[in-house]
Parts: C-alpha cells; sequence; structure tokens
C-alpha cells in the first residue's frame, strides 16, 4: 500500500513539474533582424511590422526559442519629418513571438530612432545661395547688386532648403535591433 502511495505521489510530482509554464523573465534581452523597412514618412503609429529572432532566445541556459524564429511587433509611435525643422521620428516594440505554431505575447522596451538634424543641410543650402546670388548680383551690378542678389540667393536657398529637406527616421530591412521584456512571458 505505502510503495503504491509512493508511486501515486511521485507521478504527480512529476506531473506537476512538466506543467509548470516556462516563462522568458523580465529583462530578457532579444534580438531580432527586420523583415522589412520601417520610415517615418511612411509608417503609421498602429501599424504592425514583422521580424525574425537573430540568435536563439537562452534562457536560464536552455534555448526557448530559435533563430529565425517569428516575431511581430508594432509601431509605437511615427511623425513625418517637416521641411525645415522637426526631423522624423519612429519608435517600435515586439509584441509576439510565435513558438511551435502558438503565438506568445510579449511586453518590451522600445527602440527609438531620430532623422538627422536639419540645421547643417539648410545652412549649406540656404548659405550657398547667399554667397551665388550676391556674387552673381555684384558681378552685374556692383555693392548694390550684391545686396540684391544675396536676398534672392538666400530666398532661391530657403526654397531649395524647403523642397528638399525632410529628414525622415528610418529602420532598414535587415537590420539588428535589441529590445528587453518589460514583463515576463509565458511559454505554454
Amino acid at each position: 500500500m505505502i510503495t503504491r502511495t509512493l508511486k501515486i505521489v511521485a507521478l504527480i510530482t512529476l506531473l506537476t513539474l512538466l506543467s509548470v509554464a516556462e516563462t522568458i523573465p523580465s529583462g530578457t534581452r532579444i534580438s531580432v533582424r527586420m523583415g522589412q523597412e520601417l520610415n517615418s514618412g511612411k509608417a503609421k503609429t498602429g501599424q504592425h511590422f514583422n521580424a525574425t529572432l537573430a540568435r536563439d532566445l537562452v534562457v536560464d541556459g536552455k534555448t526557448v526559442a530559435a533563430a529565425g524564429t517569428a516575431v511581430r511587433g508594432k509601431v509605437t509611435y511615427a511623425k513625418s519629418s517637416g521641411r525645415l525643422h522637426d526631423p522624423g521620428q519612429l519608435s517600435i516594440r515586439l509584441t509576439s513571438l510565435q513558438l511551435d505554431g502558438k503565438t506568445v505575447a510579449l511586453s518590451t522596451s522600445k527602440y527609438h530612432v531620430q532623422g538627422k538634424s536639419h540645421t547643417k543641410s539648410n545652412v549649406t543650402k540656404i548659405g550657398g545661395g547667399t554667397a551665388a546670388g550676391a556674387l552673381i548680383g555684384g558681378l552685374a551690378g556692383g555693392g548694390k547688386g550684391a545686396l540684391i542678389g544675396a536676398g534672392a540667393g538666400a530666398a532661391a536657398g530657403t526654397g531649395v532648403a524647403a523642397a528638399t529637406g525632410k529628414e525622415e527616421a528610418d529602420i532598414p530591412a535587415e537590420r539588428t535591433l535589441s529590445f528587453t521584456t518589460t514583463a515576463a512571458a509565458t511559454l505554454n
């Protein structure tokens, strides 16, 4: 009778250990490879994107998801660039992992990227237009012509800067990004 009771207790203990859900603990680093390009001029807040694990996801020395496993994420903030100021911005997070045909919800840190500053480009275009206008005006009409030419050149340079001045934030396809889980994720 005692042997049978011990066997039942051992079996229940074994089943309990096997049924304990594995988790990805909070603070786990996850590296992904982007499956598509995201650009602040085209992306919309709430838009989903696809990626794959760039490396095996290892928890406590055990691989819980192999490199290449499908991952899904979401754009949490997208702002297009202004023409002469305010570069574009993008923020993204991971939302899930496909594991053995099941979707595992993820909560991760955000990845944020911003386009280049407009300042250097604008100064170059406007300053170059001003100098060119002053040179042409000076050659054509002396000092007064140089002053008029400088004003016209500055206006032309500003027009060029406005026409070509967008500085969007970009995350290229195939780029490897790192995220950190902010909450534990249950695998089974």
